[in-house]
């Protein structure tokens, strides 16, 4: 496993880079790409040899059989994170997004709110609102530098129409890792409102030293009748291309109204999805996931080090994710001026904040998965974009 090689994914139908001068005005040609959350990295030569093993074959028909999927996501779950699966509470959904939808979808109405605890990851309100949902936001509270949950600001904002809470876990963009306390509190929350709580632990697997990531289902065991789980390979192992992503449920009653709309839509895997997870979640897979941990440890500590050095910047500490959360507020500058010095002069393609929703209005985030050297550019690049500050 090499993190330092330059990969070139220009042209290759990257969302990441061949979207990034349509959307930011940042040609791939001189800029670098910092905004979507895929990797700049090719994933382990695992999960390489069982596509190859798949076009090698050469017959590309309806998949079967998934006891082998199904004992690799049970394995991976035990093994990573203590945690005891089903596999009969195992469904796979067209990657995560749509398992939000699905389970907007299953579990509200139109017209009724679902929580978010805002800033955060911005498909959720784009798939709630595409749904007829109203979105709900509960802004966390910035003790610090570093988010934490304000249940009594919360439950003055509930009106009683809210059905659903979605919890980021570990946060993106803010790269918390929730503790066991506050992973109770949401559930206490969620239950003195009598919300479902869908849990997206997309991310839980990217976890630096010094935190430790626990499922809700282990945190909260006394929420299991009204808690969904989400995880996926994708993020893990950067294959978010196969939109292969799971949805765990133990509670009979939810599991059943969750069938009955995957059910209604005709949604079932594909098969290169289905292989390239189960050849990830696996000790092979494993040593490739420890080994880029460290290397992404490497990169935001590389990252933070040059954002420090400007006056008026703050990164918020990273606990886990590839994803740093930049505040700019300390510059003075509005949200325009300091982001075209990070777009127009420092060539940089990024994701403004304001998309998170309330609180990200003086962030930019900046994803780190790329190999260091690019890290070390745009220190650089940042560096003389802000230089009249130093």
């Amino acid at each position: 496993m090499n993190f330092d090689e330059i990969i070139d994914r220009v042209g290759s139908h990257s969302a990441k880079w061949d979207k990034m001068e349509e959307l930011y005005g940042v040609s791939p040609a001189e800029g670098l790409s910092m905004w979507v959350a895929d990797m700049d990295f090719r994933p382990p030569q695992v999960v390489q040899n069982a596509l190859e093993a798949m076009t090698a074959h050469g017959v590309y028909g309806y998949f079967g059989d998934d006891r082998a999927y199904l004992d690799a996501i049970t394995w991976w779950m035990r093994t990573r994170h203590g945690w005891e699966v089903d596999p009969a509470w195992i469904f796979t959904t067209h990657g995560l997004v749509n398992g939000t939808g699905l389970c907007v979808d299953a579990y509200t109405a139109p017209g009724e709110g679902v929580i978010l605890m805002t800033p955060v990851y911005h498909a959720f309100a784009r798939v709630i609102k595409a749904a007829g949902r109203r979105v709900v936001e509960c802004p966390l509270a910035d003790e610090g530098g570093r988010y934490v949950p304000d249940f009594a600001a919360w439950d003055a904002m509930m009106t009683g129409d809210e059905r659903m809470l979605i919890l980021c876990s570990p946060h993106n963009p803010g790269g918390r890792v929730w503790t066991a306390d506050e992973l109770q509190g949401i559930a206490d929350f969620v239950r003195r409102h009598d919300l479902v709580l869908v849990s997206d632990e997309i991310h839980h697997d990217l976890v630096f030293p010094g935190a430790r990531h626990l499922p809700t289902a282990i945190a909260a065991p006394g929420i299991a009748d009204r808690l969904v789980t989400m995880t996926a390979t994708t993020k893990t192992f950067n294959i978010a291309g196969s939109h292969t992503g799971n949805v765990i449920i133990a509670n009979d009653a939810l599991r059943a109204r969750f069938a009955a709309r995957m059910g209604a839509l005709g949604i079932s895997p594909n098969s290169f999805g289905i292989h390239m997870a189960t050849a990830a979640y696996s000790p092979e897979g494993a040593d490739w996931v420890d080994a880029l941990v460290s290397y992404l440890d490497g990169n935001r500590r590389l990252f933070d080090a040059g954002v420090a050095a400007i006056p008026g910047l703050a990164s918020m500490p990273l606990e886990a994710t590839y994803l740093a959360w930049v505040d700019f507020a300390g510059t003075g500058m509005e949200p325009q001026e300091f982001t075209a010095r990070v777009e127009k002069g420092a060539k940089i393609a990024v994701n403004h904040g304001p998309s998170f929703g309330r609180g990200g209005e003086s962030f930019l985030r900046f994803n780190l998965a790329t190999p260091r050297a690019r890290v070390q550019e745009a220190v650089e690049r940042l560096g003389a974009a802000f230089s009249d500050l130093q």
